[in-house]
């Protein structure tokens, strides 16, 4: 029933939002709007009025933006039960908007209106990812702030972290000759990493239980080459994902064994019949 709408009405709303004022009201007669916003969370709550009154509201959560080139580097450092943001280069606007968690439902903030080098946060649990975004603004008051913040720095975090608590899924074992095979595996998820994952490590061992050196890859290999196989031979194979700490446990072991002949290819043969 849109002609019978006279206009819409647009609610920006932060997440998360410490201040006690409701959100941005904005009334509109098109229907498409340009906002200017931060790097942090959003939700729009969009609805239509007409002369009977306004209708239910649509809600949209605004996607997250990619980290671009950004003007400032932000660090964060475990101390005691807190955290400590830091960030070069430095910069001293009127005021810093601090969010920090493991997801947009889960989001801290803080305001931070004194010239400061750092700052402390807290409420950090060990083994979560945590996303700490720091926003600058030289308008301070809590109604204000939220039209004029800009995204200065973003950064990933682990106040304690652990090693994975899983192996990488999905380990196939393709492509075998007499004396090499491929290995491919999917990543480990983020909730299992409990850290930054740093690589992969791969060992294997021949029906004699002669172990191979294991094979340290980066974290953002999921196959690898093995070579040098002994041919007629059963291998088993394990791999595990390791972070700062250490690494975690091994996956079940693939086992694959290798032919005695190399790849032989296909032979076609004709019989052609003569009539007698």
């Amino acid at each position: 029933q849109s002609e019978n709408v006279l206009g819409y009405f647009v609610n920006v709303e932060r997440i998360p939002n410490s201040c006690s004022q409701p959100p941005n009201h904005i009334s509109l007669k098109d229907r498409k709007i340009l906002v200017n916003l931060s790097m942090a969370y959003y939700r729009l709550n969009i609805s239509a009025y007409n002369e009977a009154g306004e209708s239910p509201r649509a809600i949209y959560i605004v996607p997250e933006f990619p980290v671009t080139d950004l003007p400032g580097q932000i660090h964060v450092k475990s101390q005691g039960t807190n955290a400590v943001v830091t960030w070069t280069p430095e910069y001293k606007p009127k005021c810093f908007v601090v969010d920090w968690g493991t997801s947009k439902e889960n989001m801290h903030m803080k305001i931070i209106t004194t010239a400061t080098g750092n700052f402390t946060l807290d409420n950090f649990q060990p083994y979560k990812l945590y996303k700490v975004m720091v926003h600058a603004s030289d308008v301070c008051q809590c109604e204000s702030f939220i039209r004029h913040e800009k995204t200065f720095g973003v950064t990933h975090f682990y106040f304690v972290e652990g090693v994975p608590r899983t192996g990488p899924a999905n380990v196939t074992i393709l492509n075998i000759t007499k004396h090499s095979a491929l290995v491919k595996w999917t990543e480990i998820p983020a909730e299992d990493r409990l850290g930054f994952l740093q690589g992969y490590r791969i060992s294997y061992t021949d029906s004699s239980r002669k172990k191979s050196p294991a094979v340290t890859l980066n974290a953002s290999v999921t196959s690898y080459h093995l070579t040098g196989l002994k041919e007629k031979t059963t291998y088993r194979v394990q791999i595990s994902g390791f972070t700062r700490v250490g690494e975690g446990p091994q996956t079940l072991s693939q086992p694959f064994s290798t032919p005695k002949y190399g790849t032989v290819e296909p032979l076609c043969i004709c019989i052609i019949q003569h009539e007698s």
